[in-house]
C-alpha cells in the first residue's frame, strides 16, 4: 500500500457510516487531500501534480471508493475538471487553474439541467461574450460536490457550439442549494446550481465554440472512466464486507459459506470484481496510449463496472441479511451508491446504446 493509500486510509478510518448518515464530508478531510493534489492525481507536475498514470489514478480512485463513496466522487469530479482545463485551456489558463486545484481550492463540473440529462444536446445554459468579459445563464442540477466547491466548471452552448467556462462559486449571480437527501453517495455534496447574469472575466472561457459532442465526449470519457474504478472499489468493500460475514457467522451449524447457495454469492462478488478490474485497466492502459478505442473503452469500463457493482451489492446485502440492512453500514451504502452509479456519467441505458453502436461498426 502506498503512502497515499495509507493517508487516506487514516483520514476516513471508521467514519465513512457517520459522514453518510449526516450527509456532510469534514471540511479538514477535503482540505488535506485537495491541498496534496490527490482530489486530481494526474495532474502533471509542471502544475503542482502528482502525474499519476491513469492506471495509477485507478487503483487509488479504487482505494477511495472500497473506504467512503461520496469521498471517491469528489475526486471524479475534481478530476474531471482539472482534465477541462488540461485538455481545453491555454497554457495561461492550465498554470492558473491547475496550480489551483492542486493546492487546496476544489471543483465541481456542470453538465445536467432540469430538461438535459443523458441528452445533453438539449442543454440551453448561455455563455455570451460581452466585451472583454463573458455572461453566463443557466440552471445546473446534480452538480456533484457543489456544495464544497471554490470553482464551478459550467458548460453551455457558446458562438454556435459549445464551451465551458470557470465559475467562482461565490461570483455575484449564482446560487447554490444543496440537493435534499439523496439516494447515494449522500455526503458528496451534490448541488444545483441557478447562475443568473453571472459575468467574468474573458480568460475563464475554455473550448470556446467546438463542437458540443466534442467537449463532452472528452470530460465525461475521463468521469466514466473514475467512475468505473469507483464501482471496483465499492465491489472489493462488499466482497471483504461479505467474505468476512460468511466465514464467521453461524447458521445450522455450519458457516455460512458451507452452505451452496452462499458460496454461489461469494464465487460471483469475485467474479464481478475480477471482471471491472480487468477492463478498467485496459480502459486505463488505453487513456494512458491514447488510443482510438479510449472512448467505447471508457464506456465499457463504466457500464460492466457500474452493473456489476449494483447487482454486487444487493446480494452482499442478502448474505449478511439484517447486518447488512444498517443505515451507513459498509453494504448499505454500496447498495445506495452503486445504484447512483448506474445513472451517472452516461446512464446504463446510454452506455447500451453507445455500446451497441460499437458493435455494429465493428462485427457487422
Amino acid at each position: 500500500m502506498s503512502e497515499w493509500h495509507e493517508l487516506v486510509t487514516g483520514l476516513v478510518s471508521d467514519q465513512a457510516g457517520e459522514w453518510d448518515r449526516t450527509g456532510l464530508l469534514p471540511r479538514e478531510v477535503v482540505a488535506e487531500l485537495a491541498g496534496k493534489g490527490l482530489l486530481c492525481p494526474q495532474v502533471p507536475t509542471d502544475y503542482g501534480g502528482l502525474a499519476f498514470t491513469a492506471a495509477a489514478a485507478g487503483e487509488f480512485t479504487a482505494h477511495v471508493g472500497s473506504l467512503c463513496g461520496s469521498l471517491r466522487s469528489l475526486m471524479t469530479s475534481q478530476g474531471m475538471a482539472a482534465w477541462t482545463v488540461q485538455r481545453f485551456g491555454n497554457e495561461e489558463q492550465r498554470a492558473a487553474y491547475l496550480s489551483r486545484l492542486t493546492s487546496g481550492e476544489t471543483a465541481g463540473v456542470a453538465f445536467s439541467e432540469p430538461a438535459a440529462g443523458s441528452d445533453l444536446a438539449a442543454m440551453t445554459t448561455r455563455i455570451e461574450t460581452d466585451g472583454d468579459t463573458v455572461v453566463v445563464d443557466g440552471h445546473k442540477v446534480w452538480v456533484t460536490g457543489a456544495a464544497y466547491a471554490d470553482l464551478l466548471v459550467v458548460f453551455g452552448r457558446y458562438a454556435g457550439g459549445a464551451a465551458a467556462v470557470l465559475v467562482p462559486a461565490n461570483a455575484p449571480g449564482v446560487r447554490v442549494e444543496r440537493v435534499p437527501d439523496p439516494l447515494g453517495c449522500r455526503a458528496a455534496g451534490h448541488a444545483d446550481v441557478w447562475l443568473e447574469s453571472v459575468r467574468l472575466p474573458a480568460d475563464s472561457l475554455l473550448g470556446a465554440g467546438l463542437p458540443l459532442s466534442f467537449v463532452v465526449t472528452s470530460v465525461l470519457s475521463h468521469g466514466r472512466l473514475s467512475v468505473a474504478w469507483g464501482c471496483v472499489g465499492i465491489l472489493r468493500a462488499c466482497l471483504a464486507a461479505t467474505a468476512r460475514h460468511a466465514s464467521t457467522r453461524e447458521q445450522f451449524g455450519r458457516r455460512l459459506a458451507d452452505h451452496q447457495l452462499v458460496a454461489r454469492h461469494l464465487a460471483e462478488l469475485l467474479v464481478a470484481e475480477q471482471a471491472a478490474t480487468r477492463v478498467c485497466e485496459h480502459a486505463s492502459r488505453c487513456w494512458d496510449a491514447n488510443t482510438p478505442e479510449l472512448v467505447s473503452a471508457a464506456i465499457l469500463a463504466k457500464h460492466l463496472a457500474a452493473g456489476n457493482a449494483a447487482s454486487s451489492a444487493a446480494a452482499a446485502v442478502q448474505v449478511l441479511g439484517s447486518a447488512g440492512a444498517r443505515d451507513g453500514g459498509v453494504v448499505a451504502r454500496a447498495y445506495r451508491d452503486a445504484k447512483l452509479m448506474e445513472i451517472i456519467e452516461g446512464s446504463s441505458e446510454i452506455c447500451q446504446l453507445a455500446l451497441a453502436e460499437q458493435a455494429l461498426a465493428n462485427w457487422s
